[in-house]
């Protein structure tokens, strides 16, 4: 037994120096792939050619000089990917939020069946809808039209999940009693009670909502047909289209591009949730 007293601290001592090990290689192999991305966005298409370098090089102004005078303005499919995916991002977060709320707090005949339902439908894939979705929106008029890409983006199965099982850890019914016994609206309720107390999950689904829409190819590209309207995913993926010389230090210059406001997403929000997870650390 003193044996094993003796050799335990070293033992802990050991075991916590290969956890961060294996964490610092985990961060290691997450983060290489999106360096080289960078570090090609500044090289030439024959250094690209040539290998992999994890060193910068200097014709990063030339590349985006290329991405810029291409047929498309990258800088307006920016600002439409912004458009769709923050208004995509706002309607699935909220909506998806009082949903879940609706489940929770409320006692009706048909939420179970309700709820089986929304599993049921998050089963279905989206390409499955796809041509018929297509023809609804073509009968409407709603082609080369940003409306199709982010109001459908309201009924998110899978958020809706999520939201639900996380109210159903963390929401005192009491809470929502007492506001209305206050004479506190249902909707006032939910806006300046329920989404405070939600914030973390509110903010890990919206960096989810938020890449899936901003990385979205499929939609857009059957919906959206004229350049003023494309996606920075759909302008990145015409640049191989050239038939006499595919600049790669272009498209690693698109592909950063594209990929940089995903961080900005995540840093700003990354705090909510580390804060959410603060929180139910010392929650009795």
């Amino acid at each position: 037994m003193n044996k094993i007293r003796k050799s335990s601290p070293v033992t802990l001592k050991i075991n916590k120096t290969i956890v961060y090990v294996v964490c610092i290689l985990l961060a290691v192999l997450s983060i290489l792939p999106f360096w080289i991305m960078f570090v090609n966005a500044t090289r030439s298409t024959p250094e690209i050619q040539s290998g992999v370098s994890l060193l910068p090089s200097s014709h990063m102004m030339n590349n985006l000089h290329v991405l810029l005078d291409k047929s498309f303005d990258p800088l307006r499919g920016f600002m439409n990917s912004l458009i769709i995916s923050g208004s995509a991002t706002l309607c699935t977060v909220y909506f998806s939020s009082l949903a879940a709320y609706g489940l929770v707090t409320y006692d009706w005949k048909l939420r179970k069946p309700f709820f089986t339902f929304i599993l049921c439908v998050m089963m279905v894939p989206a390409q499955a809808s796809a041509i018929g979705f297509y023809q609804f929106m073509y009968k409407l008029h709603w082609t080369n039209n940003f409306l199709p890409l982010i109001l459908p983006a309201i009924a998110a199965p899978a958020v809706v999940f999520f939201m639900r099982q996380y109210l159903l850890a963390t929401l005192s019914i009491e809470i929502v009693e007492a506001a209305r016994v206050d004479g506190s609206g249902e909707f006032f309720t939910f806006n300046r009670i329920i989404i405070p107390l939600m914030m973390p999950a509110v903010a890990t689904q919206a960096i989810f909502a938020f890449v899936a829409n901003w990385n979205n190819l499929f939609m857009p590209l059957i919906l959206l047909t004229q350049k003023d309207k494309y996606t920075m995913p759909i302008m990145v993926s015409l640049l191989r289209g050239d038939i006499y010389k595919t600049e790669f230090g272009s498209i690693y210059m698109g592909l950063a591009l594209t990929a940089l406001p995903l961080f900005i997403v995540y840093f700003l929000l990354s705090r909510y949730i580390i804060a959410g997870v603060a929180l139910g650390g010392v929650k009795e």
